[in-house]
């Protein structure tokens, strides 16, 4: 027999996973939270040949979207008053799981639909909704981008009662607070550029300066001697704005 310390998880319930739909403004929690969750992400960099080279130089072209995916479970059969939801949902499930699975009164796919409905069309925002994902320390703010859905145990009806969900939900960021930390475009951060037929350092100039004066400065920092003279393929160092 053990005595000790309890697990204070027993005394004390942990806390729900949380989804909301941030456009609607509404909010629902999982029925059982997952037993983990796994998050990815992922920059893109594109290698850039050099003449002479045995190896490719990388320009860096931008992260990922990060991605969030977890496992949801659902059952009507077994579960009480431990679940997830509103007080009427845990009295629901609790009462359910006292009678026998042909008298049962609750269709798991009540409950599987709430978060496989975040993927379809809303027609006044002409997207799908933007979701907020909470659980503890866990934030994520994104679109539900799929889920599949398993059927694992069904009444004598056939009706099921028993799912798994496999969500994965994508990072999405304000497009003012992107512009804003996003570099790539700025003339001061020095670029790699790959001389197209028909360029010219006047016309480099102009696109990274806006002056197509500056094209000296291109010239000065790869060594070309002749600015007319540009080679198809070739590797341009585009220095930062000074």
């Amino acid at each position: 027999m053990f005595v000790g310390i309890p697990n204070p998880n027993i005394l004390i319930p942990v806390e729900k996973m949380r989804i909301t739909d941030l456009d609607n403004h509404e909010s629902f929690e999982v029925l059982y939270n997952p037993q983990s969750y796994t998050r990815r992400k992922s920059v893109n960099y594109r290698p850039i040949p050099m003449l002479g080279s045995d190896a490719p130089i990388l320009q860096y072209k931008g992260g990922g979207m990060e991605e969030l995916s977890f496992e949801l479970f659902f059952d009507s059969v077994s579960s009480g008053s431990e679940v997830g939801g509103t007080t009427l949902d845990r009295l629901k499930f609790a009462g359910n799981s006292l009678l026998p699975t042909i008298a049962g009164l609750i269709d798991v796919r009540d409950y599987t639909k709430k978060v496989t409905d975040l993927m379809y069309l809303d027609p006044d925002l002409h997207r799908p909704p933007e979701l907020k994902v909470e659980w503890a320390s866990l934030q994520f703010r994104g679109f539900l981008s799929e889920c599949e859905q398993r059927f694992l145990r069904f009444d004598e009806r056939g009706r099921p009662v028993r799912a798994q969900l496999n969500c994965t939900f994508i990072e999405h960021r304000d497009v003012e607070k992107l512009y804003v930390a996003n570099p790539l475009n700025s003339p001061d951060t020095t670029k790699y550029h790959t001389v197209r037929q028909g360029d010219s350092l006047w016309s480099l100039a102009a696109e990274e300066y806006g002056d197509a004066g500056q094209w000296r400065v291109i010239a000065a920092a790869n060594g070309l001697n002749n600015p007319r003279r540009l080679r198809t393929g070739e590797i341009l160092v585009v220095p930062a704005k000074g």
